[in-house]
């Protein structure tokens, strides 16, 4: 049998070794690059009279970022919804659910994280906390008590978090988590993602210690967040909790898929 001099074969080794700590050290210093996809530039209001009423309104974070919003009044001592949309995109991409919700009496806070959607900054967990808070405290300033918690898949570990830390009336939590790290250790079950996430989003540690009804809606397909990880979030949660299953839907095509059963419940866990 032919063998391998000792030396070529430690220098093998230390070539593989060499690549690895490469590809890793690549995706530690670039992770957030692949948590968060915004769409950085302003956006600006929908031209079409099916907004007359929404605003542009700037929100100024306790670590001085200035962030960009859209604001639309509801009706008269109804609920204000806070609207935490997901890693990619901005507020724009969400216009046909926001116009849905207003349709149907709410007051609306559409926030784009920073470094989305013209806001200022980077996004990272702590940021995307802050300004969160934020934006809650602007709602309280703008006369709103009655506040709702809207998060939507990353979105939805801003909301929890939020929660523990300000008590809304209630929590709205499309295709939500328990941790980004399970998700990623999901996606990804060959890398060492405890050691290697910066921003783990621990969503199941936190919704124990939040004292609010809580409306989780989730598609059995999504592929994107597998529903396993939304339920362990969901049976971590302490307080009144209503669990939706939506058949054949995946992470991207939930509403759709749902139809008009989507805000009937929300109405419904609301009212």
């Amino acid at each position: 049998m032919f063998a391998y001099p000792e030396w070529a074969l430690f220098r093998a080794l230390g070539v593989v070794a060499l690549a690895a700590v490469s590809v890793l050290s690549s995706i530690f210093l670039f992770q957030r690059r692949l948590i968060y996809h915004p769409r950085a530039e302003a956006v600006a209001l929908p031209a079409t009279v099916l907004f007359d009423g929404l605003r542009d309104v700037r929100i100024d974070t306790s670590d001085g970022v200035r962030l960009h919003a859209w604001y639309w009044p509801g009706r008269a001592n109804g609920y204000a919804i806070l609207f935490l949309h997901g890693n990619a995109g901005d507020r724009s991409d969400r216009r046909a659910l926001l116009r849905a919700l207003h349709d149907r009496g709410y007051a609306l806070l559409a926030l784009d994280y920073r470094g989305y959607g013209g806001s200022e900054g980077s996004p990272s967990e702590a940021g995307l906390y802050l300004d969160a808070e934020a934006a809650a405290s602007w709602l309280v300033a703008a006369g709103h008590e009655r506040l709702v918690y809207f998060g939507e898949s990353l979105g939805t570990a801003v909301a929890v978090e939020l929660a523990r830390r300000r008590t809304p009336h209630a929590m709205v939590l499309e295709a939500p988590f328990d941790s980004l790290v399970n998700v990623a250790q999901h996606h990804f079950p060959w890398l060492p993602v405890h050691w290697l996430l910066s921003d783990r989003f621990w969503a199941a540690k936190r919704i124990s210690e939040v004292d609010a009804p809580v409306l989780v809606i989730h598609g059995e397909q999504d592929t994107v967040v597998p529903q396993a990880r939304g339920r362990a979030l969901f049976d971590a949660a302490a307080s009144a909790k209503t669990w939706i299953s939506v058949p054949g839907a995946g992470h991207n095509d939930l509403r759709d898929r749902f139809g008009a059963r989507y805000l009937a419940a929300v109405d419904a866990f609301l009212q």
